[in-house]
């Protein structure tokens, strides 16, 4: 069977019949992620940590450290994706783990819940960045459908992520937490069948298998073997440092309220920086270039999801005090408008990136990052004037919480999938495994945002002590200051922007 692109009967609707075996495989996963995310920060406060004074800061802490080391976790996982396991491999693995941590968070136990987020931890590692690298190998090196194909892709993440809320959150919030879990976790297992009909159907060829490579022994065991007992030996080691959430330090110390996972970090951080450099000195110089421009647009998509992804935390605990969701939908379920809107609009915003490429008015990538960094800002100034139409509770009209996702998808769409896209062109094939983990290590350095931002926004006492409009105050004052960055981040990256074009070169 013919292994290219241009082969009619490998092909679907103008696409390699394989992007749709991991679209539904992503789907599924996604599903089953972001289901267990809009009940996670809403449990935290109500079951796990219900009896703390500060309960917000600690399920701030958690969130964000489960969030920061989720995504970090990719990074490894691309490395050993390149060198050992392969993508197909990686990504059975993956979600394996991940399918296990949801069923084990439908235990309700406090030990199971930290093991079930360690779990999806590691699991993630290994499925995340190898299934979007997976999508980037069905095409030539300059394939004009590479863009369009990412964005049919992001719909299917999209999907899953729009239905996962309302199905998990009702669940979740009608018949118990665990429930909602479960439903997650079975998704998970919906995405690796997926996956395995695609490999069973041969429309991936021979994409995606495991390096032709002499492997050393780890621990006297071949390494492919060697890989899987880690992974699970790995798990306790994640939920002690999920566990170990609280501060260090005491306010005024050099360690303030940085907890473990917030120093390690800044250890990694140092280290990638590190490692960068000697990429870079490694490369020629047009992948210098290169891939100068794929750092900077993943430092300018770190902001972006640090303010995006306050939709699971601060705007989840908003949603579920501060707005009148009029019987519509509980807190939970809110998490879903995101996904409504990419999906209403991720076809027509490529069909318009294409209407403009026609007419060679298509922007390049850092202009598309500073408007959507533009959008990210206008959102939540939006959200903040919710204040102003507040009733004596405290609480404002739904119409102010879906006009701020709508904007703030809009700019999602003008930075995720086009990035995602650009990664792939902009890194050396030898490391573009790797360098996919550094695009999703923007999301673990986000999250390290979004705990910062959480705490800052953090009610202390009960809600009924402290009051509807004291939390409204909060909240809405935090969102226009999250605003002002957004915005002020969206200029920069358009001043930078003829600078990097001249970088990327052919790139577009």
């Amino acid at each position: 069977m013919s292994d290219t692109t241009t082969n009619k009967s490998q092909e679907l609707f103008g696409h390699p019949k394989g992007l749709f075996y991991l679209f539904f495989a992503e789907l599924w996963e996604r599903f089953s992620f972001y289901g267990m995310r809009a009940l996670l920060m809403l449990y935290m406060v109500k079951e796990i940590f219900k009896a703390f004074e500060d309960k917000d800061i600690a399920a701030a802490a958690v969130y964000a450290s489960y969030g920061s080391l989720v995504y970090a976790s990719t990074v490894i996982g691309g490395r050993i994706s390149d060198k050992i396991l392969g993508m197909r491999a990686s990504i059975f693995l993956g979600g394996i783990l991940m399918a296990i941590g949801h069923f084990v968070l439908a235990v309700e136990n406090d030990i199971a819940f930290f093991m079930a987020l360690a779990f999806i931890v590691v699991g993630n590692g290994f499925f995340k960045p190898n299934i979007s690298t997976f999508v980037g190998s069905l095409y030539e090196d300059g394939d004009p459908r590479k863009d369009s194909g990412f964005t049919i892709f992001y719909m299917g993440i999209n999907i899953g992520a729009f239905a996962s809320p309302l199905l998990c959150g009702w669940l979740g919030e009608t018949y118990g937490w665990h429930y909602g879990f479960g439903l997650a976790g079975f998704g998970m297992l919906l995405g690796l069948l997926a996956f395995w009909n695609g490999i069973r159907t041969n429309v991936f060829g021979e994409k995606g298998m495991a390096p032709n490579e002499t492997l050393p022994k780890v621990l006297g065991f071949d390494a492919k073997k060697a890989i899987p007992v880690l992974s699970f030996l790995t798990v306790p080691v994640i939920a002690f440092l999920l566990y170990s959430y609280k501060s260090l330090g005491k306010e005024g110390t050099w360690l303030g309220d940085q907890n473990a996972v917030n120093l390690l970090f800044k250890v990694i951080g140092v280290g990638i920086i590190i490692f960068l450099i000697k990429v870079l000195k490694e490369a020629t110089s047009d992948e210098r270039k290169k891939l100068i421009v794929a750092i900077v647009i993943t430092v300018f998509m770190s902001l972006f999801w640090g303010f995006h992804e306050l939709s699971g935390s601060v705007i989840t605990l908003f949603a579920d005090r501060n707005v009148d969701l009029a019987g519509i939908m509980n807190a939970s379920q809110t998490n879903s408008l995101n996904s409504l809107v990419i999906i209403a609009l991720s076809i027509p915003i490529s069909l318009f990136w294409a209407f403009l490429s026609r007419k060679k008015l298509n922007p390049r990538t850092p202009v598309k990052f500073g408007l959507g960094l533009l959008f990210a800002g206008l959102s939540f100034y939006i959200l903040s004037l919710s204040k102003h139409d507040a009733n004596a509770q405290g609480m404002v009209p739904f119409a102010y919480l879906m006009i701020m996702y709508f904007i703030l998808s809009i700019g999602e769409l003008f930075m995720s999938p086009v990035g995602l896209s650009k990664i792939t062109d902009l890194s050396p094939k030898r490391i573009v495994a790797f360098m996919m983990g550094i695009w999703f290590l923007s999301s673990a350095y986000a999250f390290q945002i979004v705990g910062f931002i959480s705490k800052k926004l953090a009610v202390e006492g009960s809600q009924e002590v402290t009051g509807g409009m004291q939390t409204l105050a909060l909240y809405t004052d935090g969102f226009e200051i999250i605003s002002h960055y957004a915005i002020g981040a969206g200029i920069i990256a358009l001043l930078l922007a003829p600078v990097l074009n001249k970088l990327m070169g052919n790139v577009h």
